[in-house]
């Protein structure tokens, strides 16, 4: 399909623009997550997702802290992790901060699984950026780095909002 006009079209204001990229953002992570999804086995995208982050975490991070990182509530990671619990990927402890919150562990599959069984997808993940020169991917990345501040803008406002109706601050 070629994109060309429609693009042409939204191209011409700032506010059309907006949508363009909102739109792009949106399709581009369900198309990403069906080409995942259907091609890495053992692993859908968010476990993938949650699990590289447990992984590369310094210190073992609660259900809330996980939510926060990959915007999604703390029962949904508690679902992903029971998931990959059952999998061996990871272990589900009691927090060392907290006894009443619970964290995730990787286990020696999760890394082992990172060395060797995602190594053969490096380079397919490689496929997807081929088309941008050095510059280029160096300027998506620090651009998309900026939208997690815009994020955080919208949060707020919505914050803002719901205590404004309700008078209660929410988490």
């Amino acid at each position: 399909m070629n994109l060309d006009p429609l693009l042409a079209r939204f191209s011409h204001t700032r506010e059309n623009q907006g949508k363009a990229i909102f739109s792009t953002l949106s399709i581009a992570g369900n198309k990403l997550q069906t080409l995942f999804d259907n091609h890495i086995p053992e692993l859908t995208l968010k476990q993938f997702m949650l699990l590289s982050l447990v992984r590369q975490s310094e210190a073992p991070l609660t259900f809330t802290q996980l939510g926060s990182l990959l915007g999604c509530s703390r029962q949904n990671i508690k679902k992903l992790a029971d998931a990959l619990g059952k999998k061996g990927f990871v272990t589900i402890e009691e927090s060392p901060r907290d006894p009443r919150a619970f964290c995730i562990c990787p286990t020696d599959r999760a890394h082992s699984y990172f060395q060797t069984d995602f190594a053969a997808y490096r380079e397919e993940l490689a496929c997807l950026f081929d088309v941008y020169t050095d510059e280029e991917m160096e300027t998506l990345f620090h651009l998309l780095s900026r939208l997690y501040t815009g994020i955080a803008h919208l949060e707020q406002r919505a914050r803002e909002n719901a205590t404004k109706h309700t008078g209660n601050v929410p988490e």
